[in-house]
């Protein structure tokens, strides 16, 4: 149903609150904006699918309630996005999520697999994708989008009954729901101006002293954006911002030289030119990490590659996807002597941890059988 009356929405979440899973999906717009515009909310339970309109001037307190509870399970499938919107809407996070990309990736399937194809794969529904580009933010909307709207959540409540079960039987649906929570906490990160210098781009050749200096640059940008309610790249580019970190200009006449910064009022880049001295002026033990190390030898690179291989064996066998389980940077760590927390904790460990420290042991090794690699 398409919700747009406070009565409506009530006789809604009446039903919802007695519910133990509800499956929630968010269409929204912020090509022009740095905050994302909640256009429409969708919510499922395993008989009703209904889309609330949050442009029609609805009380919102009872969703925000819902969602709060802890004793209902909210199913996603790449929850991210939404809960990112969510969060900054509601002023809190959903609790008891549930996302169906991270638990299909413990089941055979991709990594990042999209909707669809999820759809397709559980229900043997083939989704339309005519509305996928619509405007949702204007009204009145038509039945076609409504639909395409109500999709999004009406088969994940019976796919979640699935997967749980499969996990159950497979041991690990233990492993799935911290990944679930390690995906909320990435998403409320995110907002996180400290933070908001690790998403970007083509940073990785800085020193610690210019990270430093990027730090408080892109705290300073995203100060901005907020402020004028505009996505970052308006303000500056990530390429002027990691530029302008390299150069740490001092004066608006050495900032100016930077090309890009034309468009930045005075009042914006005294800010900037603030950030840069907070960042010139961080103490040695405050300093970012650098991500980027070294090239390995030859040699080094030979032994992940091999690590690599049964890597790929232990994800056939288990049916989990590659990347979930480790990155060649995760397996370059272990082969340097060092103990990454990815392979040596939890799941991880359990799965391809002890197989790896057995192979760089020269305890196990691996060889080709009927043109498959198999472990000796």
């Amino acid at each position: 149903m398409y919700i747009s009356t406070a009565a409506a929405l009530e006789s809604f979440l009446d039903h919802a609150h007695g519910e133990s899973v509800i499956a929630v999906d968010t269409e929204f717009l912020r090509e022009r904006t740095f905050f994302p515009k909640l256009c429409l909310l969708q919510l499922g339970t395993r008989e009703r699918q209904a889309a609330i309109d949050p442009l029609a001037g609805l009380d919102l307190s009872g969703v925000a309630a819902l969602l709060a509870n802890p004793a209902i399970v909210k199913v996603f499938h790449a929850c991210t996005q939404d809960v990112e919107i969510l969060a900054q809407t509601f002023g809190r996070p959903p609790a008891n999520v549930f996302d169906t990309q991270i638990a299909a990736a413990f089941l055979g399937q991709r990594m990042q697999l999209g909707y669809g194809a999820l759809v397709e794969s559980y229900c043997g529904v083939h989704l339309p994708k005519a509305a996928s580009l619509t405007d949702w933010s204007r009204r009145p909307l038509d039945d076609e989008q409504i639909q395409y709207a109500e999709d999004d959540v009406r088969y994940l409540p019976g796919i979640y009954d699935e997967m749980v079960a499969e996990l159950e039987g497979k041991g690990r649906l233990g492993w799935v729901l911290p990944e679930c929570e390690l995906a909320l906490d990435h998403a409320l990160r995110a907002q996180d101006g400290d933070e908001a210098y690790l998403h970007v781009r083509r940073s990785g050749n800085l020193t610690r002293r210019q990270l430093a200096v990027l730090r408080e640059t892109a705290k300073a940008r995203d100060a901005i954006a907020k402020r004028k309610d505009i996505p970052r790249k308006w303000v500056i580019s990530d390429e002027v911002l990691v530029e302008t970190s390299r150069r740490s200009p001092k004066t608006i006449d050495a900032l100016r030289r930077v090309r890009g910064t034309a468009q930045l009022s005075e009042a914006d880049a005294d800010k900037l030119l603030l950030a840069v001295k907070r960042g010139i002026a961080c103490p040695d033990d405050r300093l970012p990490p650098v991500h980027h190390r070294a090239k390995p030898s030859q040699e080094t690179e030979s032994v992940v590659d091999l690590m690599y291989a049964l890597l790929r064996l232990v994800s056939e066998e288990s049916g989990i996807a590659v990347p979930l389980i480790a990155t060649r940077d995760d397996l370059l760590e272990l082969a340097l002597g060092h103990e990454p927390r990815s392979l040596t904790e939890g799941w991880r460990a359990e799965l391809v941890g002890g197989a790896m420290r057995r192979l760089l042991s020269g305890k196990i090794g691996l060889t080709v059988k009927d043109g498959k690699v198999v472990q000796l």
